[in-house]
């Protein structure tokens, strides 16, 4: 197994798992919404996103007739170190349809699930979903463009099996968000055409799939991107050469994880800024309010366009 994948599991003690074992068995008799709550009852459909990004394209397309809450959904946050409560464990135990990323990135989901299982729970796990190993290197897979669309049908689909009576309202939805992501679409096309083969410098692979969907080229080696996403010290090798990618002026623009920082991460910044590359921060969940998925990867593919068009910062949305 890659380091990436051990060092992205979210860290739990042992007497944290058995907290939130006992929180959930009492969560699963206590619930006000049972978790497998029969397809012909009126009640809107329970369901919870791992992270902000999947609670929000799950209520696009479920309207409604879903409820929808998000376990990772503050942009303050930092993801690396998340731990689950109790009070999430009791949303998960009431939910009729989660969706979680997989690859290593939210395994505190599998361990809530594990603790009470339900067979007619509806999981989606976007790893299995794309077809992805274990060994997938970058986990952030909601800025590779082809994740939701994928997500939204799978979305659509258990919605329907829950509720078969609103199947033709879930696929409408479903078709209507997928269209609605061709804005974006356009813009990393665009980008593409227009600005071939950009080099840009980074942080962590946060933003790495819609880079990579734009015709970027990621001058940061993965060993210090890994290192950094990690919380791994990157070696002093890798360390002198993402300098040198500002120093002498090898990138047209710095995307750094906004999330995240540390004093490493801000002497980059300063030297990024010091050098004229300009400076455009990314986020791993979606910031709120007033940002949907497709408008928040709108605005970041926007703001890379601006700094490399217009040497324009955008350090926050």
């Amino acid at each position: 197994m890659i380091i990436i994948m051990a060092m992205r599991r979210l860290s739990q003690s042992l007497a944290a798992a058995v907290a939130l074992g006992a929180a959930l068995l009492a969560a699963a008799c206590s619930s006000g919404v049972a978790a497998g709550a029969s397809a012909s009852s009126g009640h809107a459909i329970v369901a919870v996103g791992a992270e902000n990004e999947y609670a929000n394209v799950i209520q696009q397309v479920g309207g409604k007739y879903v409820t929808t809450s998000a376990v990772m959904s503050n942009p303050n946050t930092d993801p690396h170190t998340f731990e689950a409560s109790t009070s999430v464990a009791r949303e998960v135990s009431a939910a009729q349809l989660v969706v979680q990323n997989g690859v290593g990135y939210d395994t505190f989901m599998n361990t809530i699930e594990r603790a009470v299982p339900d067979a007619s729970r509806k999981v989606i796990d976007v790893q299995n979903l794309l077809g992805l190993p274990d060994s997938t290197p970058n986990p952030h897979l909601w800025y590779k463009p082809s994740t939701m669309p994928a997500v939204a049908n799978a979305v659509a689909a258990d919605l329907a099996s829950l509720q078969p009576a609103h199947a033709s309202y879930f696929r409408a939805n479903a078709r209507t968000f997928i269209g609605s992501l061709a804005a974006w679409d356009q813009a990393v096309a665009a980008f593409k055409a227009k600005y071939p083969d950009t080099p840009v410098a980074v942080t962590e692979p946060v933003a790495d799939y819609m880079l990579q969907a734009a015709g970027a080229d990621i001058k940061t080696p993965f060993a210090f991107q890994a290192d950094i996403m990690n919380g791994v010290d990157p070696s002093a090798q890798d360390v002198a050469l993402e300098r040198s990618l500002f120093t002498q002026h090898k990138v047209k623009v710095f995307l750094y994880n906004q999330q995240v920082t540390d004093s490493l991460t801000e002497s980059f910044i300063s030297l990024a800024q010091r050098s004229g590359v300009p400076v455009v921060g990314v986020y791993e969940t979606m910031p709120t309010p007033g940002y949907t998925y497709q408008t928040w990867m709108l605005a970041e593919t926007n703001d890379l366009q601006q700094a490399v068009a217009h040497k324009k910062s955008a350090e926050k949305l």
